[in-house]
């Protein structure tokens, strides 16, 4: 139950990041909105990591360096997301996020990619993902 509530806290919030950072973009620029974004983020992040320390730092040397990637892919989804609702609105490239990273999801599952358990491919899988490609062609009419 844990595991939904947080997704859809964090399907709530990346909707509305990617409007605020729009709206942010169309005054100061994407780039610099991307740049403010990011230190905001690292200040929220750094903050409760002085009260969560979680992990340990040390055992980073045992990470493959791809996964230290995340930041680097931060950037491009801030600034593909800030583009998108920018040009198509909010509704529609959401929807489209939403189906690419369900599709690239599907995939990293069937095939077992980054140490994620491999989960079998399914007819119904690919059904629910061609629905939702319906529906935005639908959404969009």
């Amino acid at each position: 139950m844990q595991g939904i509530l947080f997704s859809l806290m964090a399907g709530l919030f990346i909707t509305i990041q990617g409007v605020f950072n729009a709206r942010l973009g169309e005054t100061i620029g994407v780039w610099h909105t991307t740049v403010i974004v990011h230190i905001v983020g690292l200040l929220l992040s750094g903050t409760i990591f002085l009260f969560a320390r979680d992990g340990h730092v040390k055992q980073i040397k045992e990470v493959q360096p791809m996964y230290l990637l995340g930041g680097a892919f931060g950037v491009l989804i801030v600034f593909g997301e800030l583009m998108g609702i920018s040009l198509l609105g909010a509704s529609f490239a959401v929807s489209l996020l939403l189906v690419s990273q369900l599709m690239f999801a599907f995939l990293i599952d069937t095939k077992g990619l980054f140490g994620v358990p491999k989960i079998h491919f399914s007819v119904n899988r690919v059904a629910g993902i061609a629905i939702m490609i319906l529906g935005i062609i639908i959404f969009k009419l």
